[in-house]
């Protein structure tokens, strides 16, 4: 790997957005293979990130900082991808459920997703099941990942299983869950396809159902 690329992955682990931008810029304008940048130097650093998450080493304030990192980097590179014809690993739609106003927690998901190279639509907080089905409808999404913070919300979230049944495209998605009140015996229990504790697990858990 060159030094370049390496200097970009420790910016991005080190948190420092400007820095970040400022040499995804450079190794664009070197001439660098976009797809090259992504993957040999922004996703290592964020699974790098998302390592010493798990292993107690880093808060989410922490977390969170690098996400933004990697996300100006993203910026940069997501249109020159889009030109070359790269695929994001896959499409994943995100939301709180309805009556939930907690977001920090998916959007931190996201960001880490975004992070690993997948597509993501966020639907921000309090989403309404029909809104879920519409954006998986729309975008053709791989997974469908939802969050609630609070016992008397996370009851919607079967809600939104059931509506996608309904209109027919349960079969076409797989679906993800997390959150403070809710477990795998949750999620098994409302034929949810995964259950993840932490923005760091619900990266690893969205790569196994689409790998």
């Amino acid at each position: 790997m060159s030094d370049l690329l390496e200097d970009l992955g420790q910016a991005v682990f080190d948190m420092d957005e400007d820095t970040a931008v400022e040499l995804t810029q450079k190794a664009v304008d070197e001439g660098m293979d976009p797809e090259v940048i992504l993957n040999d130097s922004l996703v290592p650093a964020m699974d790098d990130v998302g390592e010493e998450y798990e292993e107690g080493d880093r808060y989410v304030p922490e977390m969170l900082l690098s996400a933004e990192a990697m996300k100006g980097a993203m910026k940069i590179l997501r249109p020159l991808l889009a030109e070359s014809g790269v695929e994001p690993a896959a499409i994943v739609v995100m939301g709180t459920v309805e009556g939930d106003l907690h977001d920090i927690g998916q959007n931190l998901v996201s960001m880490m997703l975004e992070g690993a190279g997948f597509e993501v639509i966020n639907l921000g907080a309090e989403t309404p099941a029909e809104e879920f089905v519409e954006a998986v409808k729309e975008h053709n999404a791989n997974v469908l990942g939802m969050s609630a913070l609070l016992t008397t919300t996370m009851t919607h979230m079967p809600e939104v299983i059931e509506a996608l049944e309904e209109e027919g495209v349960r079969d076409q998605v797989k679906v993800a869950i997390g959150g403070a009140p809710v477990s795998q015996d949750y999620a098994d229990e409302i034929g949810a396809d995964g259950y993840a504790a932490d923005a760091a697990a619900a990266s690893n858990l969205v790569k196994e159902l689409t790998s």
